[in-house]
């Protein structure tokens, strides 16, 4: 099966200067001025046995006026680092290009849906790349990992476009293996979590789904954006949602079982995921997981029949997002504000509060 895997990898302004109002909101861009973690992922693809596969690098800015110093960096990093797969380097002008290209053919609004600029939109361009160069299979990989099974990309095509107990595999999910070796979220736990229990939720999705042994493949409500392999029946029929504003990942699932296809997670696929110190402060990155929750809710909501569709309900997608996705999600999202402003009031850190 012909693969592209893709990898994004985000940039941001120099460090002296940092995250300015209208920049794009993203967990850990590196500083222009820093040399990130990419060099490092494309360094551990030498250790895969099967490299039967093309690889392409999203260069994604947090601004406008970077781009073209992104390009340049994320180009001069590729070329030193010498990947020994076939590489290509898109970024927002090739992009600029594409959305030409569309809007002459009279595709303006498959146009909208390209775009360097949040996650779900970088996800969109890692579904519309692969489909371009005939790709039956899209790997999708973050730059914040490294490959330590030689097997991975067996284990990642293996199941995929095949069928288990009777239905599709369209999706399948691998997981996250942090520094410790195992694959629970590196998360301190703080007061202003007594009502938003998403990691002990996650916690317990990961022990159901990855933790036991067998069968290899389940059913996930869940997905790790990157370690996802998508399989082009899926992915040129379901994009992911532009509207999300985090957790594209698992909201992909969402969609995709809307729609009909089946998303599995692999127990036996696993990538070392070794990300920097987040760069926002928890009020900013907590208020983007409302806005995705929320509007999850409402997607899941305000469904109703139609053809070759499936209605879905939240419990559909416990152990988790499922229990953030009920009726009771306003009064989780009231007291853990109000828990977490008086911490930093506390703090005398009035403009976070």
């Amino acid at each position: 099966m012909r693969t592209v895997m893709v990898i994004p990898t985000y940039w941001g302004r120099e460090s002296a200067v940092g995250w300015q109002e209208g920049d794009a909101v993203y967990d850990h861009p590196t500083p222009l001025d820093k040399e990130g973690t990419l060099a490092c992922t494309l360094k551990s693809m030498e250790i895969l046995k099967d490299r039967d596969f093309q690889l392409v690098i999203l260069a994604c800015a947090t601004a406008e006026d970077i781009e073209t110093q992104v390009e340049e960096k994320v180009r001069h990093i590729v070329t030193n680092a010498c990947p020994c797969i076939e590489t290509f380097v898109v970024s927002h002008s090739q992009v600029r290009d594409m959305r030409r290209v569309l809007a002459e053919a009279g595709e303006e609004r498959s146009g909208d849906l390209l775009s360097l600029r949040g996650y779900a939109n970088v996800r969109n361009l890692c579904l519309f790349v692969p489909l371009v160069m005939g790709a039956e299979v899209a790997v999708l990989i973050d730059d914040d990992e490294v490959f330590e099974d030689p097997d991975f990309m067996r284990k990642a095509r293996e199941f995929i476009g095949g069928r288990f107990l009777g239905i599709t595999i369209d999706g399948i999910a691998g997981y996250y293996l942090n520094g410790h070796n195992n694959y629970y979220d590196q998360v301190q736990a703080e007061p202003w979590m007594a009502y938003w229990h998403r990691f002990q939720s996650k916690a317990e999705a990961f022990d159901e789904i990855i933790g036991v042994e067998e069968p290899r493949l389940k059913r996930t409500p869940f997905a790790f954006g990157g370690c996802m392999v998508i399989h082009r029946n899926l992915f040129c029929a379901v994009p992911f949602d532009p509207r999300i504003t985090r957790g594209e990942d698992t909201d992909y699932v969402i969609n995709a079982r809307m729609f009909g296809f089946n998303f599995f997670l692999d127990n036996q696929l696993s990538i070392k995921h070794l990300p920097p110190p987040k760069t926002h402060p928890v009020w900013r990155r907590f208020r983007e997981d409302i806005y995705r929750l929320l509007y999850d809710r409402s997607k899941i909501a305000s469904q109703e029949k139609q053809p070759n569709m499936i209605l879905v309900k939240a419990e559909d997608f416990d152990p988790y997002p499922g229990p953030f996705l009920k009726d009771d999600l306003e009064d989780k999202i009231l007291k853990a504000n109000l828990i977490l402003a008086l911490n930093y009031l506390s703090q005398e850190d009035t403009v976070a509060c």
